[in-house]
């Protein structure tokens, strides 16, 4: 009989598939994940400090600054370790994009049915979680475009006004400093929007905390009809 792999180990107080189906999320993922949700609230946080002085007063600008920069760097290093796991891992799948047109934007019209209608009279969402496909439409493209576009300028933007004289040309090729601090901000209004959103979505599960507790435990729990 095959050895189980330690982390597929059934909680008792979930029903799961023998198999280990709803193993959704491994370990390193989950670390990762909030890792890098702790990192952007510290960020979002101490950037509030740095932008509006006058109004907040938690932490002194020097301070602010420091620990903006430190975990800014934290960040994007975890950054390339969930990049180098899914380049080489068959996780990759979860955000292979779906190529047929028309089987995509079907996908998604159900989907965006199901989060403005379907949602609120019961149904069950359309999309099934899956190890290798846990991200319905909707969400994959959007991750698409918010870790392999927005995260990185964001990455960019921040590098370049951490050091200005050292990247003074590529600032000037890119418009300006005044240019650069308002994508940046700019990209930090989104992501304290996407913040706000993406823990509301969390708690569209089977119940309040279900997707939460995925991203403790790995486990997604069954649908119960």
């Amino acid at each position: 009989m095959a050895t189980k792999n330690p982390e597929q180990v059934q909680l008792k107080s979930w029903k799961k598939t023998s198999d280990g189906e709803l193993y959704i999320n491994p370990l390193p993922v989950r670390i990762w994940h909030w890792l890098h949700a702790m990192g952007f609230v510290v960020l979002i946080l101490t950037g509030i400090q740095i932008r509006y002085t006058n109004l907040f007063n938690v932490l002194t600008f020097e301070t602010a600054v420091k620990t903006h920069n430190w975990v800014a760097f934290a960040v994007i290093a975890n950054y390339f370790i969930w990049l180098g796991f899914y380049l080489f891992s068959d996780r990759i799948t979860v955000y292979h994009p779906e190529l047929n047109p028309r089987k995509f934007f079907d996908k998604a019209f159900e989907q965006a049915r199901y989060y403005s209608y379907g949602i609120f009279k019961g149904e069950r969402s359309p999309h099934k979680v899956q190890p290798y496909d846990k991200f319905n439409p909707m969400q994959s493209i959007t991750y698409q475009i918010v870790m392999l576009l927005v995260v990185p300028v964001q990455f960019i933007t921040g590098i370049m006004m951490w050091d200005i004289k050292r990247f003074e040309s590529w600032i000037a090729m890119f418009g300006g400093i005044q240019v650069i601090d308002t994508v940046h901000v700019l990209v930090f209004i989104f992501f304290l929007s996407f913040t706000m959103i993406h823990a509301y979505m969390g708690a569209l599960g089977q119940k309040p905390s279900t997707h939460f507790k995925e991203m403790f435990t790995g486990f997604e729990e069954e649908y119960e009809e």
